[in-house]
């Protein structure tokens, strides 16, 4: 080697380098085997399904081809009807749910739409036979699933949990609070989607949110009020709940509903651990008290009294000058809050909640009159956004430059 180096030493160093290349890439490819084809999303399943799914990805992620893509998503369900899968389980639903998020992906609303509607109307629908079958004594109370022979054929596996024992079979409340908790996420999700602006079906978004925050609070309530049975498991965090609250917000503040957008936002805000998401709301709290109209609507927010009381408190403003003043004190205390959070806590959130609230003082202040501090604020923005490379934060703050 030291007799080649000194005779040949271009040649060398080119040669190992070339050896170094060929053997992080063959490491590479052995990473990518390992997780990509070994990996526990598809070794859960039955050979075959495994073997659709991989193709699906394939087509979806790493050479696309919708055609392609479409047709083993496709296969991979009717193997999962075929090998007798449970069509409730996590498993077989992931399948449907990552149809519809690849359909979304090469911008398919509709048919994301279609199927996470499915999705949606399944778990209903399974939820509501559970729950008249143990009213009327069909099935256990206990939530016990009835026991009944099943013919394995050869390409299927019984369901193993992560210690590769095989799973009991689930209890019928368990099975319950799962699908229910998945409904709701799907609803929330299905809310975003009528709400797109590819889409546009503002109407279609306000059911399906609505019906996601009014059936998580009702469980909620319902398992205070009864006590949580045996084996039902927990139900939405807190954080969780507050989430689809804030989607039904959000859809509110885009149809200027803004009385019934304050609410929930506070709301939201209330059950937000997130110290940089909880920015985010304070923002939305500023926008929405500058737009907020001087003539309050008392109606109440469907599913959840105690927060439609906000509006009616007695410490809420009413007239204009009130309304802009809470909006500059929520814009302020968003900013102030972002810049608080360090460490493993920051986030990008923190940095653009930054500049959005730069952006929002700025269009109060121009509400307000004061143009030159609208200015101001307006090129804070701008130069933070630029820094953090947040190309709508300058396009908004532009935008508020522009109008003055």
């Amino acid at each position: 080697m030291k007799k080649t180096f000194r005779e040949a030493p271009e040649e060398l160093a080119l040669a190992l380098a070339i050896l170094a290349g060929l053997a992080g890439v063959s490491i590479y490819i052995v990473k990518l085997y390992f997780d990509y084809f070994q990996a526990r999303q598809f070794t859960k399943y039955p050979a075959p399904i495994a073997k659709s799914l991989r193709r699906a990805l394939y087509y979806t992620n790493i050479s696309p081809d919708p055609n392609l893509a479409r047709k083993y998503y496709k296969q991979a369900l009717e193997q999962c009807n075929e090998l007798q899968l449970d069509p409730f389980s996590d498993d077989v639903l992931g399948i449907r749910i990552q149809t519809a998020a690849w359909l979304e992906k090469i911008a398919n609303y509709q048919g994301a739409i279609t199927v996470l509607e499915s999705v949606l109307r399944d778990c209903r629908t399974w939820v509501d036979w559970m729950e008249k079958s143990i009213a009327d004594g069909t099935l256990d109370k206990s939530g016990k699933p009835p026991t009944a022979p099943k013919v394995v054929s050869e390409d299927q596996r019984p369901t193993l949990a992560e210690n590769g024992e095989e799973e009991a079979p689930e209890n019928l409340w368990h099975k319950r609070t799962r699908l229910l908790a998945k409904a709701v996420g799907t609803s929330t999700k299905l809310g975003a989607l009528y709400s797109d602006n590819h889409v546009m079906e503002p109407e279609n978004a306000q059911e399906r949110l609505t019906w996601a925050v009014e059936t998580a609070l009702s469980e909620s309530r319902r398992r205070h009020k009864e006590g949580v049975k045996k084996n039902e498991g927990p139900w939405m965090s807190p954080e969780e709940i507050g989430g689809a609250m804030e989607s039904l917000a959000l859809h509110y503040e885009n149809e200027s509903q803004f009385n019934l957008a304050l609410p929930l936002f506070f709301q939201a805000l209330r059950l937000c651990a997130d110290p940089c998401h909880r920015v985010t709301i304070m923002n939305n709290l500023a926008v929405a008290f500058a737009q907020h109209p001087t003539q309050t609507s008392h109606e109440s927010i469907p599913g959840a009294p105690s927060a439609s009381s906000a509006i009616s408190n007695p410490d809420m403003p009413t007239d204009r000058a009130g309304l802009l003043e809470a909006a500059r004190n929520w814009a302020r205390n968003a900013y102030s809050h972002a810049k608080e959070v360090k460490g493993d806590e920051r986030t990008e959130e923190c940095d653009e909640a930054c500049a959005v609230a730069l952006t929002n003082m700025g269009d109060i202040a121009a509400l307000l009159g004061k143009k030159n501090d609208a200015r101001k604020r307006f090129e804070q923005a701008i130069e933070m956004s630029k820094k953090i490379g947040f190309d709508s934060g300058v396009a908004q703050a532009e935008a508020g430059l522009r109008k003055l």
